[in-house]
């Protein structure tokens, strides 16, 4: 048990401590200890081997209805016809009322747009109105920082990161140097969806090893983009997407969920 000593200017002292004086120490310690850490510890964000790359996963989200599985439909009506037998019964009169509702003057008649777009016709990947029932995803034809050489190829929207505040600034700057505006785009969160290491090849020991993170934007409220700053670019569902990274179907199997 402790003991009530004194309480004055010096303090107040339980069973001959002055916790002034502790408090003044482990004050002067915690000094230390965070100018020891900043010392020997400054804030990095990889080792000086690696080079960091933003990379925008620019999607577009389903605009009609899927399709139902031909197995969910069949036990959806299995459903519906056995739910059917304990229903309530209601009279003729009622049914005949709801049956003959909308059949005034003022019915309009009502064709739903084909699923099947022109662009669905000629496979014109270059178009948002394909693929209405699926998620697209935007690719670019042309040289990026991010690839062993020179040479143009097919990657997404993506910038080394330097200057810039996040990575994630990093990856909205990689996005505006492609569609020019960020006014129709909505950004899904301030952490990367996936992250991937590509060690450099037996011949190219020279290079820095190349650390991707890959974020998340999605398109809103329209339906056409102007491309610059590339060679060509293309809308593609997550199938045709493997087709253009078949070495990287696994990873982006696991990141892409569709």
């Amino acid at each position: 048990m402790f003991r009530l000593i004194h309480c004055g200017r010096v303090g107040l002292r339980l069973g001959g401590l002055n916790f002034n004086r502790v408090f003044v120490e482990m004050q002067r310690s915690c000094t230390s200890l965070a100018r020891s850490l900043g010392r020997t510890r400054g804030f990095c964000t990889s080792k000086n081997s690696d080079k960091i790359v933003a990379s925008m996963l620019f999607e577009r989200l389903p605009i009609v209805i899927p399709k139902i599985n031909p197995f969910v439909y069949v036990f959806q009506e299995f459903s519906f016809r056995w739910r059917q037998q304990y229903r309530r019964a209601y009279p003729d009169e009622f049914l005949k009322k709801s049956d003959a509702r909308g059949k005034g003057e003022y019915q309009i008649d009502y064709k739903p747009a084909p699923r099947i777009t022109e662009a669905d016709e000629t496979n014109d990947r270059r178009s948002l109105q394909r693929a209405l029932d699926r998620r697209l995803y935007l690719l670019i034809y042309g040289t990026t920082d991010g690839a062993s050489s020179e040479k143009p190829v097919w990657h997404f929207p993506e910038k080394v990161y330097g200057s810039e505040e996040t990575l994630r600034k990093c990856a909205e700057s990689a996005l505006e140097s492609v569609i020019g505006d960020l006014s129709h785009t909505y950004f899904v969160g301030n952490a990367p969806m996936g992250h991937m290491v590509i060690q450099p090849a037996e011949n190219e020991k020279d290079l820095l090893s190349l650390k991707r993170f890959f974020f998340k934007s999605q398109v809103i409220a329209t339906s056409k983009f102007k491309i610059e700053k590339c060679e060509d670019f293309v809308w593609v569902t997550k199938d045709e997407l493997l087709e253009y990274f078949p070495e990287q179907g696994e990873f982006l199997n696991k990141m892409i969920i569709s």
